[in-house]
């Protein structure tokens, strides 16, 4: 019995050196892993109250600012960058398609050379419809600079609704010319025509309204071609020295010229606009004497160009206006003397200061 106890003993002990070896082997082969990747519980240190505090205001500023993409830019921005170059995309289109189909329109019509019987139908609505694109190009400054240059006895040829009418300077006075040198400024009387009676009848409501004390003022439809010379005079009881003598004690012209021929955006809508402008030229007084021109057409570069020629039949059928003429080129064939040119928006708005030829001024009054 004694001996049979003690022999499991002896095989414990023979074991246990082999088991304790295999287990610390085994413990130190994962004892680093477990330290590595699960640090124990009772290591970990228990956060304070202020490292809490710390870290949830972190998350909440994290939360509140907007997240960017590795690039940089906001979601956001992208998101609204992205609509707008779809609703671009989109109206280009459109318009493209709209200019496509308006070009095969324009190029099916056929329309006169005289388109100037349409201000007939558009008189009413004329000053409607051109008032936005004036405002947009400046347009009334543009008529200011020019008109207030006119003096003397005056003529505007295709006046139309009388847009230039707030503009004048009417009754002369003394004043300074640009040369800094003592002169007349001011309308000493004011003649107004176009070919349409409809738009002449608005021009004179217009100035009616506008300067009823002004007498010397005549209205009429008549053609730029063939005007002839007939200037206001006083209404009858108010004759007297100062029908023969202006305010400013010059004698009052009574001769067959004037002194300044005003036109704007009229070339457009002349059948011969050169032999218009020639005409104007021989009533024009030849020393002193100036037309004052403010015309749209042609632009500077050939892709407008080209546009203002695919549209053109459509515009001069709907607006009486042939918007793509070379106004410098009918200009110099007309045959005037150029004393100032300016252009603005791309070239198609054109500013003119014309006299008489110089020889041709001193034939015709030597005549």
């Amino acid at each position: 019995m004694l001996a049979t106890r003690v022999r499991p003993a002896k095989i414990g002990r023979q074991c246990h050196p082999t088991c304790t070896r295999g287990i610390q082997s085994k413990t130190r082969r994962t004892s680093p892993t477990i330290n590595r990747t699960s640090p124990s519980p009772r290591q970990a240190a228990p956060k304070s109250e202020l490292q809490k505090f710390q870290e949830r205001m972190r998350a909440e500023s994290a939360a509140a600012s907007p997240r960017k993409s590795s690039h940089g830019i906001p979601p956001r921005a992208l998101t609204f960058l992205g609509i707008t170059a779809l609703v671009i995309s989109t109206y280009t289109s459109y318009l493209y398609a709209s200019y496509k189909r308006e070009v095969s329109k324009a190029q099916s019509l056929d329309v006169p050379t005289d388109v100037s019987d349409r201000y007939n139908s558009t008189a009413r609505t004329f000053d409607a419809e051109v008032e936005l694109s004036e405002r947009v190009m400046r347009m009334g400054s543009k008529r200011a600079d020019l008109v207030r240059m006119a003096r003397g006895d005056v003529l505007e040829v295709s006046c139309g609704t009388g847009r230039n009418l707030e503009y004048y300077e009417l009754g002369e006075r003394r004043g300074v010319g640009p040369e800094g040198k003592s002169t007349v400024r001011g309308c000493r009387s004011l003649t107004m025509i176009d070919l349409s009676p409809q738009m002449v009848s608005i021009a004179e409501d217009k100035f009616r309204r506008l300067r009823p004390e002004f007498t010397r003022v005549l209205f009429r439809a008549q053609d730029a071609a063939t005007v002839t010379v007939d200037k206001p005079t006083f209404p009858s009881g108010a004759e007297s020295t100062s029908t023969r003598q202006s305010a400013l004690g010059s004698p009052t012209r009574q001769d067959g010229y004037y002194d300044t021929i005003v036109q704007t955006m009229g070339l457009c809508s002349m059948p011969d606009p050169a032999a218009t402008l020639r005409h104007l030229g021989s009533i024009t007084e030849p020393e002193r004497g100036r037309i004052l021109l403010l015309e749209h057409g042609r632009s500077h570069y050939d892709w407008l160009n080209r546009i203002l020629d695919n549209l053109a039949p459509s515009h001069a059928d709907r607006h009486g206006c042939w918007w793509n003429r070379d106004i410098g080129a009918i200009v110099k064939e007309s045959g005037l003397e150029v004393v100032e040119e300016k252009r603005w928006h791309f070239g198609t708005t054109w500013k003119y200061v014309l006299r008489p030829r110089q020889h041709s001024a001193r034939e015709a009054k030597k005549e």
